[in-house]
């Protein structure tokens, strides 16, 4: 594009964009002169219009490739057992708690010499971004659904996404050899859910399987490569690599591993790339056997190593010429994530002092959150979130991937923020000590439900609460005393009302408020209240009592007495069958 081009889509003047390529430290020709596709990104972020990088296939060699196939459905419905059947090897037994909290992918060769990238999502509430990334870079996605438990939350979340991200479904009815199994009712249940399957005259195909017999496998690859086939995959071999991370971690001694998907081109070992906010040069490609391997061809999913910081899960891999440019484009990116975040942050603000005049005060708990790998940290992020309520805000200060070391605990401390730990080691004796000592709160957990339940119970400990006048006690008038004739040191007369308590006890620091047949007809405090002319604070249930109520004489036999306490209520921590969770005040 040149800068008379770029000028008439930005919408600026041409003498702007030359004042903004200088900056940049980029040589000004004319207005005639093209500019690379990584300066037009930098000049658009800083005039702040938001661009797309499509990639084009004129003019390359296409070539057939295998599909990207991604496994969804509810948790412990069996997706990665059935994954496991699928490739001979044991996965599950090695997730914490046997449920899967990580986006795995692996290459699977058919008998039939075909091969198929698979990708298997975690089905618990907590991942629904995961899922969603699992679905925006896949061809088919394959619906597990447990043929002993039918159609569950995140089954129907699942088909969203893939409907969303336009992705072709086939679904797999796992656990048929299960004596509850019922695949006819999973079929009804689906159907009824507007998805259109082959028996009944739709285009989705549907497998009955057993990943533990290995039942039904044959049938499965084979309705995957037909529509495979059917969607005619094809994808360029030749130029510049374009492709999506899928996870990132970092490891003690490689630094930042990213796990990606190739989407078109070759991705060579050596090349500059620049992934989201973050840069490097490619030193290694392995792939899922942990080989090194010289270049990636699209559909294959690959580890690369030499990345300078960690990218987020789901941004675009892309390649450019040089280290100067790389560092450039990551520059521009990272000044741009650092305004919209804290833009973000200040119209979060605003919007808080607009409510926060009409409501009561919210307490804000902060919190620092620390994972395997940045998709888990994104997950447990959001998952936290989800939890903010009227009375309590949760405050994310903090993300990060590793173990928990002594700059967290200083950061922890600094704020007030409690530390939450997921499947990372237990951090050493020095820092556990060290968090003793500044009373600062790390949870560690391996499986998500415990988590949620650990962190809404602390959040539930720390909201203020909503205060409430509930009925502590009753009691009947059964006749009226009356002293007369008081000297004036003591006062007038009173009247003295004579009571059981039919219900619950009356105290005398409580309000008391007076029923006449079931009207309130006053409401005050108790100035006297006595048991067998003892002075006394409370009387329980079945027991009688005298009791004086401040400014009131009026009492009539057969008027019921409530005793009013205030309590604070407090919210609770709510979490549904699916695994959402969330408070309720």
């Amino acid at each position: 594009m040149t800068v008379v081009e770029l000028a008439k889509r930005t919408g600026k003047s041409i003498s702007t964009l030359q004042g903004i390529l200088t900056n940049v430290g980029e040589k000004v020709g004319t207005e005639f002169d093209p500019l690379s596709m990584e300066v037009v990104e930098l000049i658009a972020m800083e005039v702040g219009i938001n661009i797309k990088r499509l990639h084009s296939n004129e003019g390359s060699e296409i070539l057939p490739r295998p599909p990207v196939v991604t496994v969804m459905g509810h948790v412990d419905h069996g997706k990665t057992s059935l994954l496991d059947a699928l490739r001979q090897t044991s996965v599950a037994a090695k997730e914490a708690g046997g449920i899967t909290q990580h986006l795995g992918a692996f290459v699977v060769g058919m008998t039939s010499g075909a091969s198929i990238t698979f990708l298997d999502t975690p089905g618990h509430a907590a991942f629904s971004a995961m899922r969603a990334r699992g679905a925006a870079v896949t061809d088919i996605v394959v619906l597990v659904v447990a043929a002993d438990d039918g159609v569950m939350p995140q089954t129907l979340e699942a088909m969203a996404h893939a409907k969303a991200a336009n992705v072709p479904i086939v679904v797999a009815i796992n656990k048929c050899d299960k004596p509850a199994a019922n695949p006819e009712r999973i079929r009804i249940q689906l159907a009824s859910e507007g998805l259109m399957l082959e028996d009944m005259g739709g285009d989705v195909q549907v497998v009955e399987v057993s990943a533990m017999k290995k039942t039904g496998l044959d049938n499965l690859e084979e309705a995957l490569l037909l529509q495979a086939e059917i969607m005619d995959l094809k994808a360029r071999i030749d130029g510049p690599a374009h492709a999506y991370v899928v996870e990132a971690r970092l490891d003690k001694g490689k630094g930042p591993l990213v796990t990606a998907i190739v989407k078109g081109g070759t991705l060579l070992c050596g090349q500059y790339v620049v992934v989201g906010s973050e840069w490097g040069r490619i030193r290694a490609i392995r792939d899922m056997a942990e080989k090194l391997v010289e270049k990636a061809r699209p559909a294959m999913p690959i580890e690369i190593e030499g990345l300078k910081g960690l990218p987020r899960a789901g941004d675009d891999i892309i390649v450019v010429e040089s280290e100067e440019r790389a560092r450039m484009l990551s520059a521009g990116r990272k000044k741009k994530f650092e305004k919209d975040r804290l833009i973000k942050i200040v119209e979060e603000r605003a919007s808080e002092l607009k409510t926060s005049e009409e409501e009561p005060k919210r307490v804000e708990v902060p919190i620092i959150v620390k994972a395997d790998v940045q998709g888990t940290v994104q997950a447990v992020t959001d998952a936290l979130l989800n939890l903010n309520s009227p009375q309590v805000f949760v405050n994310v200060v903090h993300v990060g991937v590793g173990p928990i070391s002594q700059s967290d605990l200083d950061m922890a401390e600094a704020c007030g923020a409690c530390i939450i730990g997921f499947n990372i080691k237990t951090p050493p004796s020095s820092v556990s000590l060290a968090a003793a000592r500044a009373s600062v709160k790390i949870m560690l957990h391996r499986v998500i439900y415990h988590l949620l339940e650990d962190i809404g119970n602390f959040i539930v400990d720390k909201a203020p609460g909503t205060p409430e006048t509930k009925v502590a006690g009753e009691a009947e008038v059964l006749s009226i005393f009356e002293l007369k004739g008081r000297s004036k040191s003591k006062g007038p007369d009173v009247k003295i009302a004579g009571c059981r308590v039919i219900d619950g006890f009356v105290t005398k620091s409580g309000i008391l408020r007076l029923l006449r047949s079931g009207e309130v007809v006053f409401e005050g405090s108790c100035e006297s209240l006595k048991r067998e002319k003892q002075d006394v604070d409370t009387v329980k249930k079945g027991n009688e009592c005298g009791l004086v109520i401040h400014n009131y004489d009026d009492f009539r036999v057969g008027d019921m007495v409530q005793c009013l306490e205030q309590v604070i209520r407090k919210p609770k921590f709510v979490s549904s069958e699916s695994g959402a969770a969330r408070i309720e005040c």
